[in-house]
């Protein structure tokens, strides 16, 4: 029998039970920042959770549900908690109960069930990007796109829209390096093979300047982070074994990402989902310690080359939830955008303050993500700083609508795209040197 709390809620009355309602959790939680309910953060959570195991409450009450689904889970209430409660395995469990009692709404429904089919779910997204100019209209400069009709889930959201062609559909399965260090392969995640495929070559351009081979494996799966964040269990641990088969095919030494939910989930979610599992359970352990950000990859794996070519740009940096509340990753970003010549970073106040995104939750709850990215925005505003850098596809979005809606004529960029920029400058650099002869004459 399976014992899991995403299987039993009882399993969480222990973690329950540890919560002294001190309200420490209360002053990090954004969404009680910006809504000032009882229910927002994880002292009222917990209330719910032990009036539903006792009866008081029902999880077929759609005001319960609602209070349930208003969570970003970005962990902020963990961080801060001085007896140490998993909340969001509580909140987890508790969306994974109401879907084995109430079954997933059908929109989700179609949706997880297009993600773990992914020839369908490929095909849908290319359609979606050769159809997007009938229902979005683009904004000016490189602002994004907004809905041309009224949609009641779209709301007034900006979005990036789609690429033309998917970045996996772009790269090779197997891009070699010149004088292999390793081999690694490069989880891309959905947003940016779908949305930034430019970063997702930004990625493979940094890994071959570092003289490693890059497994870009066809069959790679979404992974999994809305589906298990919205109880549908068993479809996040289809989509968990799936990728887990995908890379034992590949025999590279390490996986690599440059998302934030797709590296938490490697290192974290597969072992939760798959901790009862005898075949996949140890497969999930292998992997948790051979998935690395690529910030971590390039500072503490490898040796990685110094940046030579000179980016004057003046930045501040954004924390990403699973990143750093999770992954533990924050100082080797930082050491990287330090490193390149030219660049100044300016930090923001409270750069780990959770910017509203939470996949889904900008979408099901606007008003109160929006909120959230307004104080971000005004964060960003005060460093003075030309532009906002992340680790995170998801945040990247959020901040650039953010920077947006509150007029400020800001980039939000992932920070591999300025170590790129400086390897480009460099090679350009030396190129030109060769190429003139009065150069060549002071060697």
């Amino acid at each position: 029998m399976k014992t899991t709390p995403y299987d039993r809620l009882e399993e969480v009355r222990d973690a329950l039970a540890k919560c002294m309602k001190c309200g420490n959790c209360m002053a990090v939680c954004p969404v009680y920042v910006a809504e000032k309910q009882e229910a927002a953060y994880a002292r009222g959570k917990i209330a719910i959770a032990e009036a539903i195991l006792k009866g008081e409450l029902d999880l077929k009450d759609e005001d319960v549900q609602e209070k349930l689904f208003n969570c970003l889970v970005c962990t902020s209430c963990m961080q801060i908690c001085p007896s140490g409660v998993d909340v969001c395995k509580i909140m987890l469990s508790l969306r994974a109960a109401l879907a084995r009692e109430e079954g997933l709404h059908p929109v989700k429904k179609m949706i997880f069930a297009a993600l773990k089919n992914q020839p369908l779910f490929d095909k849908a997204m290319k359609t979606g990007a050769a159809l997007q100019w009938m229902g979005l209209r683009k904004l000016p400069g490189n602002a994004g796109y907004e809905p041309r009709f009224t949609m009641r889930l779209a709301m007034k959201r900006i979005f990036p829209g789609l690429a033309k062609t998917p970045f996996r559909d772009q790269a090779p399965a197997l891009i070699p390096a010149k004088n292999k260090k390793t081999k690694v392969s490069f989880f891309t995640g959905c947003a940016f093979n779908y949305i930034f495929p430019d970063v997702a070559w930004d990625v493979v351009e940094v890994l071959k300047e570092n003289d490693v081979e890059i497994a870009v494996p066809k069959e790679q799966q979404c992974c999994g982070i809305a589906v298990f964040a919205h109880g549908d269990i068993d479809s996040a641990r289809e989509l968990a074994r799936k990728n887990i088969d995908v890379m034992e095919k590949t025999g590279v030494d390490y996986i690599v990402t440059a998302c934030g939910s797709c590296g938490e989930s490697w290192q974290h979610g597969f072992k939760e989902l798959l901790s009862e599992d005898p075949v996949y359970g140890p497969k999930s352990d292998y992997w948790k310690s051979r998935t690395y950000d690529i910030s971590t990859f390039l500072t503490k794996v490898i040796d990685y080359k110094k940046p030579e070519g000179r980016v004057d740009a003046s930045v501040t940096y954004h924390d990403p939830c699973h990143l750093k509340k999770v992954m533990k990753v924050f100082a080797e970003p930082r050491a990287i955008l330090k490193a390149i010549p030219g660049v100044t970073l300016k930090e923001m106040a409270k750069p780990d303050a959770c910017c509203g995104s939470g996949g889904s939750y900008t979408i099901t709850h606007f008003d109160t993500s929006m909120a959230i990215s307004g104080r971000k925005a005004d964060d960003i505003r005060k460093t003075g700083a030309d532009g906002v850098t992340t680790g995170c596809p998801g945040c990247m979005m959020q901040l650039s609508e953010g920077l947006t809606k509150s007029g400020q004529e800001k980039a939000a960029a992932h920070y591999i795209s300025l170590l790129a920029r400086s390897y480009r400058e460099a090679r350009r650099s030396k190129a030109d040197e060769i190429s003139d002869p009065d150069r060549r004459s002071l060697r």
